[in-house]
């Protein structure tokens, strides 16, 4: 008769790994059929019954027909399950625990793209950086990088789940650090009216490494969401900037007027006027002169941010440049040779009009 199972042992796996015991237990049956079979040339198939209490090991020999089918089955005392035939069913077993453990840990990870990770920086090579999240690994692919950002070894960083896929080594969690959604969660951990649902974030639009936008609102009159954001003396917003490596964040109210919206997102600078023209998604911003490089930003970022936020295409002119033109439309206008479109008057010939308002010679 077989040695009985150490049922204190198997419960110990199912402390130690998390697995449940049924599926150490069944992990284990399947491996002493296997070895069973090695072992027993007449057996065709097998089946093993491990007791949950006692521990005892029953083996079943079957004989199949043509089709797989089982026609016969008899109780087997495999006197000759010797040492090979035991290593044979621990290697199985083994191999089964790692498949119930990688499965188990694909579970807990599955379904949770949109999460935030804390892992510790693993390898950093050739554009490759993985992540050690405890109790799996997730890789940081080099374009879900941040270009000014340096990964060394031992560091620790959040990220981004951006996908989690099946693999025969078990679940491959990908993850981003360049992502706009990261930003988004981030305040989700540091602004607890945000995890409440008592402001929402709108909107974001992010250049990883430089600067982010988003836009955020409340339906609680009580509750400032840029105030909630940005914290008790920058508390908030600093610790995200922090864990950004010093990306400059601007949070802005949102607004259901689209105008307004532009106005606010141009934040720093200060808006004079807005003039929208839905046929083709434009909006032209008129700003004080002195507040002209400050909302276009430098190489253009404050208006490129601006425009993927609110979903516009930004036209941004200084007080003067926007007098000068009006000034030249209106005398090419009073003139005749344009309409109140703009359009060149039917039968004339187009005249190119400086800001002047004087015609090129």
């Amino acid at each position: 008769m077989m040695k009985p199972v150490d049922i204190n042992a198997l419960r110990s796996i199912e402390r130690e790994k998390g697995i449940a015991f049924d599926t150490i237990i069944e992990a284990l049956e399947g491996a002493l059929a296997s070895a069973y079979k090695r072992s027993q040339a007449d057996a065709e198939e097998a089946r093993v019954v491990i007791d949950r209490g006692s521990g005892a090991v029953t083996v079943f020999a079957q004989e199949l027909d043509d089709d797989g089918n089982v026609v016969a089955e008899w109780e087997d005392d495999p006197h000759d399950f010797g040492r090979i035939v035991a290593q044979t069913a621990k290697q199985v077993l083994m191999q089964r625990l790692r498949e119930a453990e990688r499965e188990m840990t694909y579970g807990e990870y599955s379904g949770k793209e949109g999460d935030l990770v804390t892992g510790t920086l693993q390898i950093h090579d050739r554009g490759l950086t993985v992540l050690d999240l405890g109790n799996a690994e997730a890789v940081l692919p080099y374009a879900e990088q941040v270009p000014t950002e340096r990964y060394e070894h031992g560091t620790r960083l959040r990220a981004y789940i951006v996908e989690v896929r099946r693999s025969f080594k078990g679940p491959q969690i990908i993850c981003s650090r360049s992502h706009p959604n990261l930003v988004k969660e981030l305040f989700r951990l540091e602004v607890p009216e945000i995890a409440d649902g008592l402001v929402q974030i709108r909107g974001i639009a992010r250049e990883a490494g430089h600067r982010t936008k988003i836009a955020v609102e409340t339906n609680d009159p009580n509750v400032d969401p840029v105030g909630a954001c940005v914290g008790t003396r920058g508390t908030r917003v600093m610790a995200v900037v922090e864990e950004l490596s010093g990306e400059k964040v601007d949070i802005i109210p949102f607004s259901d007027e689209p105008a307004q919206l532009v106005a606010n997102a141009l934040s720093p600078a200060k808006v004079s006027e807005v003039y929208l023209y839905p046929d083709d998604a434009t909006a032209l911003v008129v700003v004080p002169d002195y507040q002209l490089s400050l909302a276009i930003g430098r190489e253009g970022q404050n208006a490129r941010l601006a425009a993927r936020l609110t979903g516009w295409r930004i036209d941004i002119k200084s007080e003067t440049q926007f007098a000068e033109e009006q000034a030249a439309f209106q005398a090419a206008y009073e003139r005749g040779e344009i309409d109140e479109h703009g359009n060149p008057v039917a039968g004339d010939t187009p005249v190119a009009v400086e800001a002047s308002g004087e015609p090129e010679g």
